[in-house]
């Protein structure tokens, strides 16, 4: 049955990689992968149908290696394939609390996952299963960002929530400057006039051109996730134009 006090009913919920490792340096800490699949748990029994994008900079991070000499696409192969890992792992918390999940990739790895189908991946959605976007868009050259971003366009998502470590964009950077201001609201035009790093430039296009409304916010306070499905203004907010 679904929540009636639910503003949105479709989002598709993109979580960094190293929001994985928790206060280690590598790999998936259970505790936090457990957290955050209760809250996915929590929002999806509340009627939402829920989408999820994961990075893989926790495992390994393609731009740093082609940065430091490493062929650029064998990187970003990697690194969609560190994506793979981190989805399944979700997959494992989220089934481990009675959930029903589907890990899809956009690289075939079928003794593993599904192959990424549209259709099918709406269909999921559709009979109450959480389903989580692995190996980006499949391609080299293209962000996490860019996958959740193209991925909520493709399943039509009412918000692209994006889960960081900060409580929303700021004017500068908060961990260096003390008077640094947080907004509440913004277009997608002042972003760009502003240059907030809000995601890359690929990914907030999409968004743009699509009004898919972006929040970003805290995934370190928990309840935060319910709290902006049912409306409560936290974070920063994206969307609409000047």
């Amino acid at each position: 049955m679904t929540d009636p006090e639910l503003k949105y009913r479709r989002v598709l919920l993109k979580l960094s990689g190293e929001a994985l490792m928790g206060a280690a340096d590598y790999g998936i800490d259970p505790v936090v992968i457990g957290r955050l699949a209760r809250e996915i748990l929590e929002a999806s029994r509340a009627g939402v149908q829920v989408g999820v994008v994961i990075g893989g900079g926790n495992i390994f991070r393609g731009a740093g290696l082609a940065a430091a000499g490493m062929d650029r696409v064998t990187g970003d192969n990697m690194g969609m394939l560190a994506t793979v890992i981190n989805a399944l792992a979700m997959q494992d918390a989220l089934e481990k609390l009675g959930a029903y999940a589907r890990v899809m990739s956009a690289l075939k790895i079928n003794e593993v996952c599904e192959d990424y189908i549209r259709r099918r991946a709406i269909r999921h959605l559709e009979k109450g299963r959480i389903v989580i976007f692995a190996a980006g868009t499949g391609n080299p050259f293209f962000t996490t960002d860019s996958a959740a971003a193209l991925r909520a366009v493709e399943i039509n998502a009412d918000l692209l929530l994006k889960a960081t470590k900060v409580d929303g964009v700021y004017d500068r950077d908060p961990a260096k400057h003390a008077n640094a201001i947080r907004f509440e609201t913004l277009t997608y035009d002042e972003v760009l006039h502003r240059d907030l790093q809000v995601m890359d430039t690929a990914a907030f296009a999409l968004c743009r051109d699509y009004s898919i409304p972006l929040r970003i916010y805290n995934l370190s306070e928990p309840g935060s996730l319910m709290r902006i499905l049912k409306g409560e203004e936290i974070g920063t907010l994206v969307s609409g134009r000047d």
